[in-house]
């Protein structure tokens, strides 16, 4: 605050009254420190031009240092936050002592020394009122304000006079660390947008054609990043494997973890077949290096397909089960035969396979639990019977059915951001 009103100052209270609410009209629409300031020093020099301020500041520094921040002598005003290397650095003298002193005083007959370091910013003042401005219960910063005339501050006004000004000072400090807040947003922002990108080149760019098989899949993260993970990938023997998975959590932890699994399938040195097997060699990895200090696991469904019979052979380690209608006979079913812990829990976990043989027609939704688990605005969960009439519909395309489940999550949720990562491979069987 560069300036202070009294009651001397302005005209009627009515007119003082008008002025204080533009200028906090005015105040409410600034975003930049600097430009608020400016402004608000501006305003209170048309009411009170014959007084002089400095603003000091002695953050970062150590007795007897200080800097002078701000002064109604200079032309050309320097940004405190952005230039601080121009500010002047000065030591000792009648400001360094009122600073460090760090209380509110009024010096009526001010008598200053030709040799002080601060003579040039104080010469023409005879009355001087110093105010603190606190930051966790120390004064760092202080505004002076001068008047030619001796005696001139009217001292019942002045508490309310270090009232408005800390008040002032707490309201640009709050956005100097908006400013700061929003820099280190950004450059955090800018961090998970490139973690996303390396995430979403783990995931097929586009899917295979697997013989006798129409695809379709669909990806959304809560965050930038996400814990989900779908594959399908050509294995030996004219196999397919194909593996959905969940990390627990959301964001940046749930998305390393999730490449870590991306990087243990990969490598996996054992058969095509049994997927039981494969899960097993996950989850001890899993367990034995990367899950056990964070309390993370992985849900997954993995799946061998034969193009040759349609059969699939599948293992499931905690993660919600594929739906598969068999638009044949109209009837539902419900791949849980073989449910067992999600990867990364134990690693001594035993996993089973199953087979199904499938039918020409037949129509699977692999799925995380974003998908079911998508609330409403009254709390309510999407559910698997909602997912299941979609299912309903036999006659579309693979594409066709995956964009009715979203349209139909999207609708239920009434378009609000996803709170938890929604993943999606439907399967149809040509």
């Amino acid at each position: 605050m560069s300036d202070l009103i009294t009651t001397s100052d302005v005209g009627t209270w009515k007119e003082r009254l008008d002025h204080i609410v533009e200028t906090m009209r005015e105040m409410s629409t600034h975003t930049d420190p600097q430009a608020m300031v400016q402004s608000y020093s501006s305003r209170m020099r048309k009411l009170v031009p014959n007084n002089t301020f400095i603003a000091i500041s002695r953050r970062g520094l150590e007795k007897p240092w200080y800097r002078i921040t701000r002064a109604s002598k200079w032309n050309n005003s320097i940004n405190p936050w952005k230039e601080q290397s121009k500010l002047p650095l000065l030591q000792g003298g009648i400001l360094g002592d009122l600073l460090y002193a760090g209380r509110a005083q009024l010096i009526d007959d001010l008598k200053i020394d030709p040799n002080d370091p601060a003579h040039e910013y104080l010469a023409a003042g005879q009355t001087l009122m110093a105010i603190p401005h606190f930051d966790s219960g120390e004064a760092i910063n202080m505004v002076i304000i001068l008047r030619p005339e001796a005696g001139s501050f009217d001292r019942n006004e002045f508490p309310e006079q270090v009232w408005i000004s800390n008040l002032f000072g707490r309201a640009t400090h709050n956005l100097v660390l908006r400013e700061q807040v929003q820099q280190a947003f950004d450059a955090v922002d800018r961090e998970l947008k490139a973690v996303a990108t390396i995430q979403r080149s783990l995931l097929p760019k586009q899917l295979p054609d697997v013989p006798g098989l129409d695809l379709a899949a669909y990806y959304q993260t809560s965050a930038r990043a996400g814990g989900d993970y779908y594959d399908i990938f050509p294995l030996p023997g004219n196999l397919w494997g194909m593996l959905i998975a969940d990390v627990s959590g959301h964001g940046t932890p749930a998305a390393v973890l999730m490449a870590v699994t991306h990087s243990i399938v990969h490598s996996y040195p054992g058969p095509a077949s049994p997927p039981a097997q494969m899960l097993q060699y996950v989850n001890q990895r899993l367990s034995a290096v990367y899950t056990n200090d964070v309390e993370a696991f992985v849900t997954a469904f993995y799946a061998v397909y034969d193009p040759q019979t349609k059969v699939m052979t599948y293992a499931n380690a905690g993660h919600p089960p594929p739906r598969l209608k068999r638009c044949s006979n109209d009837t539902l079913h419900t791949l849980d035969g073989v449910r067992a812990l999600p990867l990364g829990i134990f690693p001594d976990t035993e996993y089973e396979d199953q087979r199904v043989e499938l039918m020409q027609g037949d129509q699977l939704i692999f799925y995380t639990d974003g998908i079911t688990e998508a609330h409403n605005l009254q709390g309510q969960m999407f559910g698997t019977e909602r997912l299941d009439g979609v299912l309903s519909n036999c006659g579309i395309s693979a594409q066709g059915l995956l964009d009715e489940v979203v349209g139909k999550v999207n609708e239920f949720t009434s378009g609000q951001h996803a709170e938890d990562d929604r993943t999606m491979v439907v399967m149809r069987v040509r």
